[in-house]
């Protein structure tokens, strides 16, 4: 099933802010199209340095630029398509402080 990215406007506003990260992104997004996910699996198939953040969530967090930069999404596979949305978006460390709060299985930020 071909991805929908929902809010991909909240990757171009982070890269006018960080602009060292445009080449990162624009990386992850041309695998993003060209990605055909049936289930779960597929995801990590695509991004092999993926998590899935907790067990029976439907939240994944991708590493991009050499995990310079994280970005949480949630997923749902409808019947045609599979929707990712972005939560949040930010620095490692950014992540690491949000990890640390135990906010990075409900933020919400975009």
């Amino acid at each position: 099933m071909r991805t929908h990215l929902i809010k991909k406007q909240t990757i171009v506003d982070f890269i006018l802010k960080y602009r060292n990260s445009k080449t990162s992104f624009d990386i992850w997004i041309r695998l993003l199209k060209g990605a055909d996910w049936e289930n779960v699996n597929d995801i990590k198939k695509t991004f092999n340095s993926a998590d899935f953040i907790g067990k029976g969530t439907n939240r994944i967090v991708f590493n991009i630029g050499g995990n310079n930069y994280r970005m949480i999404c949630s997923y749902y596979f409808g019947s045609r398509n599979v929707h990712l949305y972005i939560n949040w978006i930010g620095s490692h460390a950014e992540y690491d402080k949000i990890c640390k709060a135990e906010q990075q299985y409900t933020i919400n930020k975009y």
